[in-house]
């Protein structure tokens, strides 16, 4: 027995090594742009004050989100056709290229505007690549977990990513405690995009080791023709729009809370960055522990209960939290864990709930677009708003704004069909009747 069970253990070691390590890496780039922007944002923008030239980097922090459609549209459709396997190394690629130049781009002292374009094509190119990677890691490691644990392993995403954060704010706690202020601006900044270059590398390396997912695999040795890709996304555009409703609340508050927050209490609440940044990663530590406990429970009493949790408990905690002072070391890492708590029961299960919603056929792309689309719109923008909203109207008005994103989440949450359990072998879609047989009458005509 032991021989028999060694290699289905290998094989589910790495792929959970594979995948944790490459989407680690994937956020560790794509979070330590918003923890050190306080710093380099001088460097890229000059001539004004200071919050304008924070307010300037923000916004190419956006522009990353919009290039993340386009990314997920041309790497979910190559995935769905060629495999997931080869857009993993494509992705992290991307994304470790991206942040080497960032860590040796000029300032603009030295290159003039020429500097802020390079840092704006990077963010880009970063935001291509992550809007394929996220789409393309959720679907590998769907597809690859038994169907009674597949909201346990889906919680394997959200602990790569929030660690690879994590391991970004902590570089930047050491580098503060080692780094005079000015010494940060001055070079200190770059190190940790340096580093993201450098364990690029290493991830590429990791995932070449990984094996095709078997569940595209059987795929594509019974779909006889591929049917085209924007006929198909319409008649599943229903599940589209359900993958747009879930991710608002959950993605504004996720970038607000987890990848933001540190950056906003030294900006705006003029907390030291040593203090903050210590704040986010123990916050950070709550979240990757209570992920796995969501996702397992999941498993157990279904998807829509512990998303439904999830969105109206964090809407019914933020207003309350606002009482904290998040000026306060002490306070703000009170205040961000109790969030997490909340926060981590929508996003472990997110991978599994978009997974049990499309066909394999059209799973990655079908996903990727909608999705790409709910965070470039209002994820890429929460930074950029919580700091302006807060600096122009107050927290409160910015808070509002998250709240009503989770409610909409949770009236999306409402229309799904219950996916735990679901063989995703044998998934045809989930949307009404009606679309299904028009789904059928489609492909009968063309066969005919």
């Amino acid at each position: 027995m032991m021989s028999t069970n060694h290699p289905e253990s290998a094989r589910v070691g790495r792929t959970m090594f594979g995948i944790c390590v490459g989407h680690a890496l994937e956020w560790y780039d794509w979070g330590i742009y918003t923890i050190f922007v306080p710093f380099f944002a001088g460097q890229f923008f000059p001539g004004g004050a200071a919050g304008s030239a924070l307010l300037a980097g923000l916004a190419v922090f956006a522009a990353g989100f919009v290039a993340r459609p386009l990314g997920g549209l041309i790497v979910g459709r190559l995935s769905d056709r060629v495999g997931r396997r080869p857009m993993l190394s494509l992705t992290v690629g991307g994304m470790a290229v991206a942040s080497l130049l960032i860590g040796i781009a000029p300032t603009y002292a030295t290159a003039g505007v020429g500097a802020s374009l390079i840092l704006l094509a990077c963010r880009v190119l970063q935001g291509l690549a992550t809007g394929g990677e996220l789409p393309s890691a959720q679907t590998y490691l769907t597809e690859q977990a038994p169907a009674h644990r597949r909201g346990l392993w889906s919680s394997l995403i959200y602990i790569a990513s929030v660690g690879g954060n994590s391991v970004g704010v902590l570089l930047g706690l050491v580098l503060s405690l080692n780094l005079t202020h000015e010494e940060m601006i001055a070079y200190g900044w770059r190190i940790p995009f340096v580093v993201g270059g450098v364990l690029g590398v290493i991830a590429l390396w990791v995932r070449r080791s990984l094996t095709e997912s078997a569940v595209f695999v059987k795929d594509r040795a019974g779909t006889a023709r591929k049917q085209p890709f924007w006929p198909d996304l319409v008649r599943h555009r229903r599940a589209a729009l359900q993958v747009i409703g879930m991710s608002v609340g959950p993605t504004v508050v996720y970038y607000a809370w987890v990848i933001a927050a540190p950056a906003y209490a030294i900006t705006t609440r003029h907390l030291d960055s040593t203090s903050a940044l210590l704040a986010g990663v123990l916050s950070g530590l709550v979240l990757i522990a209570v992920l796995p406990f969501w996702g397992a429970l999941s498993d157990r009493i279904g998807r829509r209960p512990v998303m439904l949790i999830s969105h109206l408990g964090t809407a019914a905690t933020l207003f309350p939290l606002q009482v904290l002072d998040l000026g306060n070391a002490v306070q703000l890492a009170i205040a961000m864990s109790i969030a997490m708590v909340f926060i981590g029961a929508g996003v472990s299960i997110l991978p599994a709930a978009y997974a049990e919603l499309f066909p394999t056929r059209i799973r990655t792309a079908g996903l990727a677009v909608p999705y790409s689309v709910a965070v470039a719109a209002f994820g890429g923008t929460a930074p950029y708003l919580q700091t302006w909203v807060g600096q122009t109207f107050g927290p409160a008005f910015f808070t509002g704004y998250v709240v009503l994103l989770l409610l909409v989440s949770a009236a999306t949450v409402l229309t799904l069909r219950e996916g735990r359990g679901t063989d995703l072998t044998t998934v045809h879609q989930a949307v009404p009747e009606t679309m299904r047989k028009a789904e059928d009458h489609d492909t009968a005509r063309n066969a005919g």
